[in-house]
Formats: structure tokens, C-alpha cells, sequence
């Protein structure tokens, strides 16, 4: 069965999403007591109701106007953030009352379909609870490359956080909707960030439904439901005790990764390896660069493949000496890095750590609540490069000619 569209009718069925949609009407019981009197996506982090980092980050992605489905003490939201003006945005809202007439929370579904006249024919629908670091662009290109009429994001529950309740083909499609998330052959959590196509609304009724249950489903054996797969983890306030893990994440930080051979020290000939310390060699001003991205208040993350441990060229023994007085020297000089991700398969070995695949950078960022998407990535290789644009870095590669401490001067300079 052809899944892939030609250029020509990419070209036919391209769209762009200027318009974001977020479902903003449950109470939150897991958050009590703070929704007794208190919509959920109000709660407080790092000194922001979490729904402005939402719209601070639809604001970053280009969207320019959010339509918000409220529902539960929904006139808090309206009076907080009123029509966007103050927030660079236009903000809409439509109110579904929290509870229907015999005392049943509104689902959804409902409160989609009472705002179909707001809504353009391409929309971002997103759960008012979860973050993760959107690339837009890359959901679009996706979406644009799968012939389908709702995109779902997934996370592809690399840390095995949460039990998932979805499965994804090779191919980019939901085959799989596991609401029960009872199956065990599943691999993505659905965390929202849906590209809809507007006509979709047609399987949803006037009254009280849920999207995933008759939208999602209905797509699934039609193969209508695209899935973008994500390892980058995702956050959310479904409970205080995710909530202090997403001000983690939400806290500002300057972060960079760096490789290590041909950007901290000599890279050696091809097919040889620095096997001991003695082969170690820092290049000119790669000490002094460590140090001054130290003092202007950078973590540092080492992210380099080490396949000679694989290849019997040495073991982790001696790869973990040489880095132990590697660290020694640079924090004699000033300087500090945070963390050392090594893939120490051989190239053949279908791990998701060698570069150029991103896993690596993904562990980095799971383990120190990094956003990626505000990394800095210095490379030398092309293998870096591809790592660092899958993962969403600004990566940087050095010229031949250059050198880490000229990139670092003119980092932090600006």
C-alpha cells in the first residue's frame, strides 16, 4: 500500500497552522487543592500560570491566534490573559459549561464541536496540561509528507515513565488507540499536539463525547491518522509532583554540547581511537573555551561516539581514566562540564546513541531537564550536524580552519 505522497501532490495539499486550539475545561482533582477554586492550567510555575508558557511558546512557533476551550471556572482564564493583547497574541475563548445537566463532566468532543465556527481549516489542538518543546515546522513537513486528517504527537516513552497507549507503524501511522493502555505491544504515549484537518469534526455529535474516542478511532482503520514519534520527553501538571518536574524543565538555562574529538582534543587518525591518555591531546583553545563558556554560566555536556570499546581497540576501563584526567585538567583551568554521553557501539550495531541518530542528546536531556530546542550543539563532523537537527539544536560545526574558543567568544559576546 503507497503511503508517501509524490512532490506534486505535496505541493496540492501543503498547509500551515497560524492557529492553535487548546482544551482547557476539565477541574484537575489530581491538583486539589488548588482547583477548588482554581482552573487546572492556572497553577503556578516558576512564577507563571503554566498556560502563558503554553502561549509563550505557540507565540515562538509562529501561531497567532489560540482559541481556548474552557469549561471548569473558565472566566479565571478569560480574565487573566483576556483577548492576548498584553501576551502578543489573539486569544478567543469558548466557555462549555464543566458539567451537563445530569451531572456528567463535558467531554472533548463537545467542546470541539461548540466551537467549530472559530476554528480554521488547519488548527494545532493541544491538552492545556502537557509541554513539550514544539517544533512546528517539523510536525507540518510531516503532516504535508502523510496523507492523513489528523496528525497525533507521540512520545516514544524512552524512559518508560508512563504506560503507553498507542502504536505507530514504520510508516508514520496510528494503527493502534489503546485508552485503556492495557495492551503490551504498544510504543508512543499520545500527548496532544494534534494537526487537525476542520472537517474531521463531522464524526463528532451535538452532544457529550470524546474527540479521541470518535475522531481518532474512526481515522485509525481508514489509515487517516498520521503519528509523529518523539523521544524528546514531554511535561505536564496532571499532579504536584509533575508539576515541580516541568518548573525543572521550565527553569531557563544556558546549555551546550560539545563533541569531543576534533573539538576538545586532536581527533586521531581514521579507524584509531584515543585509547589512553597519553594519545590525548587538547587542540589550542579548547581549555580556555571550556573555561570561559564556565564562567558565562553554560552547563556542559560531552555527547561523543566511542565505538573502540566495541571494536576491542580498548575498554571502558581506560575510556573512563581518560576521561576522569581530561576532567581533572579542565577543572584545574576553570572549567566544568556537567555530564559525559558516550555510545560505545560498534557502527553496525542498530543502537539509537551513535550519532548521527540523536539518542544521546535525548538521555542528556531527560537526565538534566534540558529543552533541546535551546541547545547549542559544536560539532565537527556531519554526523554532529544531523544529530543536532533531529534533535532540534542550534548546531554548529567547526571549520578546518577553526577553532572552539572563536565559536565560544562569539556565543558569548551576543
Amino acid at each position: 500500500m503507497r503511503t508517501h505522497l509524490n512532490i506534486g501532490e505535496i505541493l496540492l495539499r501543503m498547509i500551515n497552522i497560524k492557529q492553535a486550539v487548546i482544551l482547557a475545561g476539565g477541574q484537575g482533582k489530581r491538583l486539589l487543592p488548588f482547583t477548588l477554586k482554581n482552573p487546572k492550567p492556572l497553577v503556578m510555575v516558576n512564577k507563571k500560570p503554566f498556560l502563558e508558557h503554553l502561549i509563550n511558546l505557540l507565540k515562538d512557533n509562529g501561531i497567532r491566534e489560540v482559541v481556548i476551550l474552557t469549561g471548569f471556572l473558565g472566566e479565571k482564564i478569560n480574565e487573566y490573559f483576556g483577548d492576548g493583547k498584553k501576551f502578543g497574541i489573539k486569544i478567543k475563548y469558548s466557555q462549555t459549561p464543566f458539567l451537563d445537566e445530569n451531572g456528567q463532566e463535558n467531554e472533548s468532543g463537545l467542546r470541539i464541536k461548540n466551537a467549530e465556527e472559530l476554528l480554521n481549516d488547519h488548527f494545532l489542538l493541544m491538552y492545556c496540561d502537557n509541554y513539550w518543546p514544539l517544533q512546528l515546522k517539523k510536525l507540518i513537513d510531516f503532516y504535508n509528507g502523510h496523507p492523513s486528517d489528523v496528525l497525533i504527537t507521540a512520545y516514544s516513552n524512552l524512559d518508560k515513565s508512563t504506560r503507553s497507549n498507542l502504536f505507530i507503524d514504520e510508516n508514520g501511522y496510528a494503527i493502534k488507540y489503546d485508552s485503556t493502555r492495557s495492551q503490551k505491544d504498544l510504543n508512543g504515549v499520545d500527548i496532544g499536539f494534534f494537526i487537525v484537518n476542520k472537517k474531521v469534526l463531522d464524526f463528532l455529535p451535538k452532544s457529550n463525547s470524546k474527540f479521541e474516542t470518535r475522531v481518532l478511532q474512526s481515522l485509525i482503520p481508514k489509515r487517516k491518522l498520521s503519528g509523529y514519534l518523539t523521544n524528546q520527553k514531554y511535561y505536564s501538571i496532571g499532579d504536584m509532583k509533575r508539576v515541580k518536574l516541568t518548573e525543572k524543565f521550565l527553569t531557563p538555562k544556558k546549555v551546550m554540547f560539545l563533541d569531543r574529538d576534533g573539538v576538545i582534543n586532536k581527533r586521531p587518525l581514521k579507524a584509531d581511537y584515543v585509547k589512553k591518555w597519553e594519545e590525548f591531546e587538547f587542540l589550542p583553545g579548547s581549555i580556555e573555551a571550556i573555561k570561559l563558556l564556565t564562567k558565562s554560566g553554560y552547563k556542559i555536556f560531552i555527547i561523543s561516539n566511542q565505538p573502540g570499546i566495541a571494536r576491542g581497540a580498548m575498554t571502558k576501563k581506560d575510556l573512563e581514566l581518560i576521561h576522569k584526567k581530561m576532567l581533572k585538567v579542565l577543572k584545574s583551568n576553570g572549567g566544568k562540564i556537567e555530564g559525559i554521553y558516550s555510545c560505545l557501539h560498534n557502527w553496525d550495531d542498530g543502537c539509537i546513541c551513535r550519532k548521527p541518530k540523536p539518542g544521546l542528546l535525548y538521555f542528556a536531556s531527560r537526565d538534566h531537564f534540558v529543552d533541546l530546542t535551546k541547545v547549542i550543539f559544536v560539532g565537527d563532523d556531519t554526523r554532529d550536524k544531523e544529530a543536532g537537527d533531529a534533535a532540534g539544536c542550534k548546531t554548529i560545526l567547526i571549520k578546518p580552519e577553526g577553532n572552539l574558543l572563536d565559536i565560544v567568544k562569539d556565543i558569548t559576546k551576543s
